[in-house]
Formats: structure tokens, C-alpha cells, sequence
């Protein structure tokens, strides 16, 4: 059986990534995530986000070999942190940790990441990234980018930069536009794309699923009539992800789920104008973030209801 690629977005340097990626980030067994990365890869998706932090580099690289395809027909995104006990990463240790990335996976990734801001220590984020330059500069990196980003991190990198990250991958969903707005108008400035985690929180993590659930259901209701086939709110909310021109970032360890993620990684534009619109419009009027770390210090969330 033949599978239809997945569309991509360009990257300011040039590059493309897939607009969909699974990723390995939670908790998942070593076993799962070399077998349910197989899955994925054999599913349709071709794009695994990894990191450090996930202790799933080496998995992802076996999972690539396990796979039917090539390691080129796979993008992957890493991600450089310290444990999540341990100081930041010292300057003079950022080579060597980036090398112990590859070595794991056993290839460069296409996109390597600083995990968050809190990866450097205070002072040290410009001077980390222009480490990421150089490599970069040097031919052992490709792209890179970011993760967890405030508007006043990406200042701070920004000024002076040889490259400007590509991706800044935060939670994105409709629920936390607002709060996003000043970071998402600074990427746009700049070029540089989103890429989601957390994009079903409004389904799967918000107590009620908020203003927003009737609007998805009536959206599912009428793609499943065009289509002739179950369509889920999941699934609209992946295509109004991909819409807004954000990479999405999703996990699961169940077979089922990684199969629909496939199936939903080729589909085409289903969504109308007016309904994106709807969507949008709609998640603006509460606030609901799920991962509550990092984007929220010395970034204060707007004075939303939650519901």
C-alpha cells in the first residue's frame, strides 16, 4: 500500500518539516517507543520529535531502522536540557551535549532545539545559542530553534543572531491565543514557525472542553456527512492547528490512536474558512494552558475565565 505524503511547511533557511510529528515525550517504555515509533513511521507520519529529556534519542533512531522507510524519508526534531534535577547546562559543556544527541540517535537531527530558556543559565541564553550558531556554521547541526520561548527570550537571542531559530515549539491551542498573542506577533516579525504540544488540550485535558466543544462537534458532524466517514473533534482541531500554519507535536502509546494519527497526517483541507475563523474567535474568549512551567514566569496570563 502506497501512503500519501503529508503536507510541509518551509522553514526560514529554506528547509521543509512535516506539518505533523509524533512524539516520544511521555514516559513511554523504551519497548513502546521503538515499536510504537515503528507504528507511526509505518502509519504515515514522517516527522518523530524527540529530546534529552525524553531519555527516547536512542529508541527514535532504532525505531527509524525498524521502520519501512529511510533514514531521509524521516524528520526528526531534538531538544538540548539537563535533567530535570540538574543545574543548567554549563557553556563549556553544550558541544560535548549536543554530541551525545547524535551519538544516540545516530544521525544529526533535522531540527535541534533548546528545550527552554532555563536550559542556560541566567545570562548565559545568548551566548548558548550563538554555540548552536557555530555548530550550525560548522555543518553539525542543521536547523535549530527553540522551545518554551517568551517574547523576552526570543529578544534576547534574536539580537545580534547569525541564524534566527527556525520553530518555537510551545503550547499552542485555541485556548491560550491571547496569552500567546505577543510572542506569535514577534515570530511572525522574524519568520519563525510554531510548532505545537498540547494542542488537544481544549478536548482532552480541559475539564468541560469549554465554549469550544459544541462548535468542534458541529464542525465533525458536518465534515463526517461530506466525507462519509467518522470525523472526531480531535480531528478538527488538528486541522485548524494545521490551518493557522503551526507544526503539531502529538503522542500516544495506544496502536489505534498512532493509526488515526497517520490517516489524519494526509488529509486534505476540510475545514471552511468561516469555521477556522469560528475556532479561533471562540478559543479567545477563555484561557486554559495545561503545562503550566516555563511560559508563564515573568509572562503574566491574561485576565481570561478558565471555563
Amino acid at each position: 500500500m502506497t501512503i500519501q505524503s503529508a503536507p510541509s511547511f518551509t522553514l526560514l533557511d529554506g528547509t521543509t518539516i512535516p506539518w505533523i510529528a509524533w512524539g516520544n515525550g511521555t514516559g513511554l517504555e523504551d519497548k513502546n517507543a521503538v515499536d510504537c515509533g515503528q507504528l507511526a513511521l509505518d502509519s504515515g507520519i514522517r516527522h518523530i520529535d524527540t529530546a534529552q529529556l525524553y531519555k527516547t534519542e536512542k529508541e527514535t533512531g532504532e525505531a527509524i531502522a525498524k521502520s519501512s522507510l529511510n533514514r531521509d524519508d524521516v524528520y526528526v526534531t531534538s531538544k538540548l536540557a539537563p535533567d530535570d534535577d540538574e543545574p543548567p547546562i554549563p557553556l563549556d559543556k553544550v558541544v560535548s551535549s549536543v554530541q551525545e544527541s547524535i551519538d544516540r540517535l545516530g544521525f544529526v537531527p533535522d531540527l535541534y532545539l533548546l528545550h527552554t530558556p532555563f536550559v542556560a543559565a541566567p545570562g548565559d541564553l545568548k551566548a548558548m545559542w550563538k554555540i548552536l550558531e557555530d555548530l550550525k556554521s560548522q555543518g553539525k547541526l542543521k536547523s535549530i530553534g527553540v522551545s518554551n520561548f517568551r517574547p523576552q527570550d526570543l529578544e534576547t537571542i534574536l539580537d545580534g543572531a547569525k541564524y534566527k531559530p527556525v520553530i518555537n515549539q510551545i503550547e499552542f491551542h485555541p485556548y491560550v491565543l491571547v496569552h500567546l498573542q505577543p510572542v506569535l506577533d514577534l515570530q511572525a516579525k522574524h519568520g519563525i514557525l510554531t510548532a505545537s504540544f498540547g494542542a488537544l488540550s481544549p478536548t482532552l485535558r480541559h475539564p468541560t472542553g469549554g465554549p469550544l466543544k459544541p462548535v468542534l462537534e458541529r464542525i465533525a458532524e458536518r465534515i463526517s456527512k461530506v466525507i462519509g466517514k467518522k470525523v472526531d473533534t480531535n480531528t478538527v482541531l488538528l486541522l485548524w492547528t494545521r490551518a493557522q500554519g503551526v507544526v503539531v507535536v502529538t503522542a500516544s502509546g495506544n496502536p489505534q490512536r498512532i493509526q488515526g494519527l497517520g490517516e489524519i497526517a494526509t488529509l486534505p483541507d476540510l475545514l471552511e474558512e468561516e469555521e477556522v475563523d469560528e475556532i479561533t474567535r471562540v478559543g479567545k474568549t477563555i484561557h486554559y494552558r495545561y503545562y503550566t512551567g516555563q511560559m508563564r514566569k515573568d509572562f503574566p496570563a491574561p485576565n481570561l475565565p478558565g471555563e
